[in-house]
């Protein structure tokens, strides 16, 4: 693992990116902590290029795009013009929008919808990812949905951007599913799970109870590519769990 490899999910900063200049100095901000790169999701785009561009001038670059969750099926043309504008090759996936994961119908629905759309993006050379949430944990037969989607799809067309806070909010394990998808795992949200109160909590790396003494090597030996901070909510300012975060990372990421 190099420091080049830490990047920040730009959902986590998302209510201070409302106009062109919030984003300018949020993406300036980021690269002062130390992150190489960003993941585009949940921030007013608007033209690719021009953000992409904004992006470069910070020194930072693009990892991987968040798609609009219909255009992903519906348009994939103008999709894969998003991520040649970010010269990104990972399109992820990041909710089941009109699936109902309980229903056996549904999950097949979506398993032939991920496999035609994967083919797809992977004869343009983009990479589409499935982000999951605690609700592909739900069982499906003797597995679960998330086990049921990466066994009946081809991993050249669907890879997993596996989320250690969800992982461990489904009752699963972040390290042993890092092994279960050597080969397929180029993205990992990195997040922590703490408890207050009695309820889950995400927290900033370091501060809840995750062993990254085992979920970050594990990673590391099945080939993961980027290390994606993310937060969804924080309880302060974004940045500063953002720069937490980092900093618990820092040293498990040297530089070059």
């Amino acid at each position: 693992m190099k420091r080049h490899q830490l990047a920040a999910q730009l959902y986590t900063v998302r209510n201070l990116c409302q106009s062109p200049e919030d984003i300018r100095r949020t993406l300036q901000a980021i690269q002062a902590m130390g992150y190489a790169a960003v993941e585009i999701a949940g921030i007013p785009m608007g033209d690719p290029s021009q953000m992409n561009g904004m992006v470069q001038d910070t020194g930072l670059s693009v990892c991987a795009v968040h798609g609009g969750l219909d255009a992903i099926f519906e348009n994939p043309s103008a999709t894969i013009q998003i991520l040649e504008a970010f010269s990104s090759k990972f399109l992820v996936y990041a909710y089941p929008k009109g699936f109902d994961l309980t229903r056996a119908e549904d999950v097949h629905r979506l398993v032939k919808k991920l496999a035609i759309a994967g083919k797809t993006y992977h004869e343009a050379g983009i990479q589409l990812c499935y982000h999951h949430h605690s609700l592909e944990f739900v069982r499906l037969g003797q597995s679960t949905v998330l086990d049921h989607l990466i066994s009946t799809i081809d991993p050249q067309h669907l890879a997993i951007e596996l989320d250690t806070y969800w992982v461990q909010h489904g009752g699963g394990t972040p390290d042993r599913w890092c092994q279960k998808l050597a080969g397929r795992l180029p993205i990992l949200h990195l997040k922590d799970y703490g408890n207050i109160g009695g309820t889950p909590t995400m927290m900033e790396i370091g501060n809840g109870n995750l062993d990254w003494d085992r979920i970050l090597p594990a990673a590391e030996e099945v080939g993961c590519h980027w290390f994606v901070v993310e937060q969804d909510t924080c309880p302060g300012n974004p940045l500063d769990s953002l720069k937490a975060s980092f900093d618990f990372l820092a040293p498990r990421f040297p530089k070059d």
